[in-house]
């Protein structure tokens, strides 16, 4: 055995790959048990979901055997070159891209596609590591931290002019490495308060929020007001903020819902929060009771399935919802329902200690980094595996409008396993090399 694989052999995180392995063969099982059929004369049956993505955990595997054996400072070597080339990509399939359900996000010839988006999130994972770790960065100037903001949130900008809505919020989350390497605690004070901006814009009529923003701002003033006869700054401060909610909430919050959400998104949301869509945002028209039976159908459908698996579930193949195909996308996005409906609380919460284990032990991974680079990198791929679990298994339940996030390693997809896959490897190589200092 050479020095480098003995090297490799003895400092893998083996935890890791153990986690990582668990939940792909959680996932081929679950697969499998939505689409088996007691008519199927074989298991292998190529033209079967699970036997595809069982091919694609077979290419997932060879392409981590090779970021195995690659030298560790390639990936930061070539991170920005990556960046930049994961978003030409994403700007030629604005104009090349397959149509799949409305969206223009998939490249490909006729049954081989993959998502740009989806292989994009490990680039500037690369690039937001790259950029924090440069030698001449101080992550304290804000200079820095714009550039930063703008690194991981240039993606999604061409994801939604792919009409892929879902794919671009992933890229969000990367707020929260930043945050850990330094952002201000007013960052994430001002995210929360534009969300629930958005949901009272939603919830209450625009004049009433105007009223409510303007009451509460002249409320402010007068708790303040000896602090602002002496500071201008604090004034200048108030009506700029007062002016960025108004605008918030009267123009971008109905433009998005006008020009760029599109029809199932907007009715989605409506869903979970319970209300019928406007009629300024209904960009089809149609009776109420239809509107609210195409968007409620895929949530009450998973909710049912998830249901009535009770405590221990119906036992393996043996779940009657996903077995008579009653959820829709039960192989992509509401996987979890096959678990929630043939494993029951217990499988479920199996599948959530394992996820929580996994993303556990890659913090732990990320805090034991010499190199502010494989730090960081750990940090995202952590982000990135959080938000899609949070949101798959949320909306799933009705916590979360239904918006395209698959489960990590779960979900049916050949783009979706591999670049996850990708992500946990190079995860694993770097920190192989973690006494390396990588610039």
């Amino acid at each position: 055995m050479s020095t480098q694989r003995r090297t490799i052999f003895n400092k893998l995180d083996w935890i890791i790959l153990f986690l990582y392995l668990t939940l792909v063969a959680i996932g081929l099982c679950a697969v499998f048990s939505v689409e088996h059929r007691t008519t199927d004369t074989t298991i292998f049956m190529m033209n079967k979901s699970y036997a595809r993505q069982f091919t694609w955990f077979g290419y997932s595997i060879l392409l981590g055997l090779f970021i195995m054996f690659t030298d560790s400072k390639v990936f930061s070597s070539f991170a920005f070159l990556l960046y930049s080339s994961g978003i030409a990509v994403l700007i030629l399939t604005i104009f090349i891209g397959v149509d799949v359900k409305g969206s223009r996000s998939w490249i490909g010839y006729g049954s081989i596609r993959f998502q740009p988006g989806e292989v994009c999130k490990i680039f500037t994972a690369m690039a937001i590591a790259k950029f924090i770790s440069l030698p001449e960065i101080n992550f304290k100037k804000f200079r820095n931290r714009i550039i930063a903001v703008c690194i991981a949130l240039l993606p999604s900008v061409f994801i939604i002019l792919q009409k892929e809505t879902g794919l671009a919020l992933v890229y969000f989350c990367f707020i929260l490495v930043l945050y850990r390497e330094g952002l201000p605690n007013a960052i994430l004070i001002i995210g929360f308060s534009a969300i629930a901006l958005v949901i009272g814009t939603l919830l209450i009529e625009r004049k009433t929020i105007f009223i409510i923003l303007t009451v509460l701002a002249v409320l402010i003033a007068f708790l303040m007001r000896f602090t602002l006869r002496r500071n201008l700054l604090a004034i200048l401060v108030l009506i700029f903020s007062w002016g960025i909610c108004i605008g918030f909430s009267q123009f971008a919050v109905p433009f998005a819902f006008k020009h760029v959400l599109q029809k199932h998104q907007i009715d989605r949301i409506y869903s979970m929060i319970g209300k019928d869509v406007p009629d300024e945002y209904d960009k089809e028209g149609g009776s109420d009771e239809k509107k609210v039976n195409s968007s409620e159908y895929n949530v009450l459908q998973s909710k049912i399935a998830i249901g009535s698996g009770g405590m221990y579930g119906k036992g393996y193949l043996n779940g009657t919802s996903t077995k008579n195909q009653f959820v829709p996308e039960q192989n992509t996005d509401f996987i979890f329902c096959a678990i929630g409906e043939q494993f029951g609380f217990v499988g479920s919460l199996f599948l959530v200690l394992v996820y929580l284990s996994l993303l556990l032990r890659i913090v732990f991974v990320a805090e034991r980094q010499r190199s502010s680079f494989s730090r960081v990198y750990a940090y995202c791929v952590a982000s990135i595996l959080f938000f899609h679990f949070a949101i798959n298994i949320s909306m799933t339940i009705g916590l979360a409008p239904v918006i395209g996030i698959t489960l990590p390693f779960l979900s049916y997809g050949g783009s979706s396993l591999i670049s996850f896959s990708a992500l946990i490897f190079i995860l694993l190589r770097l920190d192989i090399d973690r006494q390396v200092l990588l610039r």
